[in-house]
């Protein structure tokens, strides 16, 4: 049966490991690694005993384990959803549950449980790690298990594969004080025909390419262009400019609606500031005052520098503490709410 598995490994693990055996240099590696992109976090001890959920049964991490046929890793067939959990509350639940559920009907995948169950699934995993705040949420749906290794759908035995994974996770106040370096990438965001952006599923080679190239380019994350050659989106994150007053950001025809990117809309429509969705180009993007990246996981995060150029003066972030203060007191308004 254990040929049958894959077993989420804690990096936290892998780190105590790496030093109980005296292997320093991997163990720097290791951290080194933790600590390029966007999504760097503060590493929790807590997170070494946490219980993830399997299709309802809750699990000990060094125990949780998927079938390898497994949809989900055999094809990346599935959808997903990253949450962030502030004082007791999923902020803005019913929006991602909106966008899980359309992506799953988009691929005719039947999660098998209606959203208020999944909600109630969800909440049951945070109420066994008592979990209040500061937490990222990772739920992932599959096509389920496969009888054999093919594509075709009917190749499955009914019943979806759903995975909670809940963990302490704060993101970097280096990255969110300190800003990021962002790198263009040569691989281009689809047109819907080919692989519809829009849908958050689990075949992400498109933006891994991207986030390859742009790591060994030196950057954080890759700024992705669209089949026209406009500026789309990155690899995990929305981009927007600040110009002259205006904030800027794609038409959102070669992205996933992001959640944080509407609320960010959303904030400058209700504030009175300029906000634009529209096409633009790179020569826009090296000559903006400022430029930020919006996600769940960190909210919003300056961008320094694109493609070696400085934005801006590299100082001037008057746009993007006014956005950050705004999204801090919308989070605060939809925990209040909840």
């Amino acid at each position: 049966m254990s040929s049958q598995l894959i077993h989420i490994n804690p990096v936290s693990q892998i780190s105590q490991s790496l030093v109980l055996s005296g292997n320093i240099i991997a163990f720097n590696l290791l951290n080194m690694l933790m600590g390029k992109g966007t999504h760097e976090y503060i590493e929790d001890e807590r997170n070494r005993d946490i219980l993830i959920n399997i299709n309802g049964k809750l699990t000990p991490r060094e125990q949780a384990v998927v079938s390898v046929f497994d949809s989900g890793f055999i094809l990346g067939d599935g959808v997903w959803e990253g949450l962030r959990l502030h004082a007791g509350v999923v902020v803005f639940l019913k929006d991602h549950l909106k966008r899980l559920y359309q992506g799953a009907k988009s691929l005719d995948l039947d999660i098998g449980l209606t959203p208020a169950q999944l909600t109630e699934r969800l909440m049951a995993t945070l109420k066994a790690n008592r979990m209040h705040d500061g937490v990222h949420i990772r739920l992932m749906v599959t096509r389920g298990i496969k009888i054999t290794p093919y594509q075709d759908p009917r190749c499955t035995i009914p019943g979806s594969t759903i995975v909670i994974i809940a963990e302490y996770k704060e993101p970097s106040p280096r990255k969110i004080e300190g800003g990021i370096k962002l790198f263009t990438t040569h691989v281009r965001r689809g047109y819907p025909d080919v692989q519809d952006q829009k849908m958050n599923s689990h075949s992400k080679i498109n933006c891994i390419q991207g986030c390859i190239q742009a790591s060994k380019a030196g950057a954080d994350e890759a700024l992705m262009l669209d089949p026209h050659g406009f500026v789309s989106t990155c690899n995990s994150t929305h981009f927007f400019i600040v110009t002259q007053g205006e904030v800027w950001t794609s038409t959102g025809d070669y992205c996933l609606g992001g959640i944080t990117r509407s609320k960010i809309i959303q904030l400058c429509e209700e504030n009175n500031i300029p906000i634009k969705q529209k096409n633009f180009s790179l020569f826009d993007v090296y000559g903006a005052d400022e430029a930020f990246v919006t996600g769940t996981f960190a909210g919003i995060t300056p961008v320094n520098e694109v493609d070696g150029r400085l934005i801006g003066d590299g100082q001037q972030r008057n746009m993007i503490r006014r956005l950050q203060d705004l999204y801090i007191d919308l989070i605060k308004q939809e925990a209040a709410h909840e």
